[in-house]
């Protein structure tokens, strides 16, 4: 298939993720006050999305309370940097079982939730965007599992959509994407469509070119596209979704590192990434062109 690249690049910057990186990093934001900083400062250096987690601001843990993303989200929208907030929507499918010889009962980290306890923060915040990741796979961890089935996705799904919130499919693997492709068709996900290719997670889809291409390939024409990888080759995946036709994601979720035993700061990772879409030819779009392209709607929280 012949490469179009895309002349007209937004970038996405998630803050801080759900990962154990808190004590790998001091740059990793843990705090909301600290989420929010780091994201306006990732929006200054260009992100016109931010993706945000919140986590417990002592122990560094992944949270999912309302009053945290409450007061991100505030901080954010009461500063004077625009950007488009989305919201993770990723997290209440935490499935941890014992060990093979003895699965059951579920092991501690199995946090289980109801789509109404997975969406309650959305209704909440009422972000621009939020993820729904479409699909159930295991991570690297030997017992834990991401669980979403499909009665879970397509409830979550009509939420966000009654929400009036643009869903940005998270598609961790092909099967994703198929499925992502059937949530449209039956009306539980509206146009314009977003789907975030995520590649190189242990055990969803490979980094690989032709698995990335292959990716692509099962993108539908009319829907927008972004893609990131982990780690090392988070920077040369810049490239690799420009020239695909696609869109790109930086950020201290994905790659603590800015070079080679030099920690990042969000900023830091957008504007490297900016440098290199701009040398490619390409121009970085900021908040207000994403909400033209995406039919966003900027608005306040209830």
């Amino acid at each position: 298939m012949p490469l179009e690249m895309n002349r007209e690049v937004f970038i996405t910057c998630p803050v801080t993720g759900s990962g154990g990186t808190q004590d790998r990093s001091p740059h990793v934001p843990r705090s909301p006050k600290e989420i929010a900083d780091s994201a306006i400062e990732a929006a200054k250096a260009g992100a016109a999305v931010v993706h945000c987690h919140v986590r417990d601001p002592e122990s560094g843990k992944a949270s999912r309370r309302v009053d945290y993303y409450r007061e991100v989200t505030e901080r954010i929208r009461e500063s004077d940097t625009d950007v488009v907030i989305n919201l993770t929507a990723g997290m209440g499918g935490d499935l941890v079982t014992g060990p093979p010889d003895s699965p059951l009962p579920l092991a501690d980290g199995t946090d289980m939730a109801t789509a109404a306890e997975r969406v309650e923060h959305v209704a909440e915040c009422l972000p621009e965007i939020c993820t729904l990741d479409c699909g159930t796979m295991n991570f690297a961890e030997a017992d834990y599992v991401m669980t979403n089935t499909p009665g879970m996705l397509r409830e979550m799904g009509r939420m966000m959509t009654d929400l009036d919130v643009r869903v940005e499919i998270e598609a961790f693997d092909t099967g994703h994407l198929w499925f992502a492709k059937q949530l449209e068709e039956e009306g539980v996900i509206k146009s314009p469509v977003l789907v975030q290719l995520c590649m190189g997670i242990p055990w969803g889809a490979p980094d690989d070119l032709h698995t990335f291409m292959a990716m692509v390939a099962n993108v539908p024409k009319h829907w927008t596209f972004s893609a990131f990888s982990l780690g090392r080759n988070e920077m040369p995946y810049v490239a690799a979704a420009v020239l695909a036709g696609g869109n790109v994601r930086v950020g201290l979720e994905d790659n603590l590192y800015l070079d080679k035993g030099v920690l990042a700061t969000n900023a830091q990772l957008v504007e490297r990434a900016r440098t290199i879409i701009e040398n490619m030819g390409a121009k970085v779009i900021g908040p207000d062109a994403v909400r033209e392209k995406l039919q966003l709607t900027k608005r306040a929280p209830r």
